[in-house]
């Protein structure tokens, strides 16, 4: 079964956005990457402090680079009303993010003991990867909500008069 005629328009606008999105979200992202990896590689090579906690330093610092981000450039056009519960739902879902991330390079590091600087490049990043998908999926769905539409005006429908006001 194929779509209609009608259909194909407002499905390619929906692909068109999502496309967009996903652009911003990975330009936003691709500087938290950066950050991130500069960061626990600065921490590892210059610090006595062990990788993984070099890591969740490291992945502190680009959730708070990232949420400037996705807040003034990525979503800047959604919903700006509650910003304490926007900024709570994004702290909860980094945290989860980072516990993925995180958890990647904990079992590489601790489970394999593949703790060297290549090795826990590729975890590093390995972890970011899994958990952007994560990521991705709850800023969009929970934290950077769409404003609802305003409903169109129907052509020779008169709006209803508010009670108690004369018209």
């Amino acid at each position: 079964m194929t779509a209609a005629p009608s259909q194909r328009p407002a499905l390619r606008e929906r692909l068109s956005l999502l496309t967009h999105e996903i652009a911003k979200f990975g330009a936003v992202g691709g500087v938290g990457l950066l950050v991130n990896l500069a960061v626990f590689n600065l921490v590892r090579h210059t610090t006595e402090l062990q990788v993984v906690r070099a890591s969740i330093l490291a992945t502190v610092v680009a959730i708070a680079c990232n949420y400037v981000g996705f807040r003034y450039f990525a979503y800047r056009d959604r919903d700006k009303t509650r910003r304490t519960k926007e900024l709570t739902l994004f702290l909860l879902f980094s945290a989860v993010g980072l516990v993925i991330e995180n958890g990647v390079l904990y079992t590489a590091t601790y489970g394999f003991g593949w703790d060297g600087p290549l090795q826990s490049n590729v975890f590093k990043f390995l972890g970011i990867g899994v958990a952007t998908l994560f990521r991705f999926w709850s800023y969009r769905t929970w934290v950077f909500r769409r404003l609802r539409p305003e409903p169109a005006p129907v052509p020779g429908l008169v709006p209803e008069a508010e009670p108690g006001r004369v018209t």
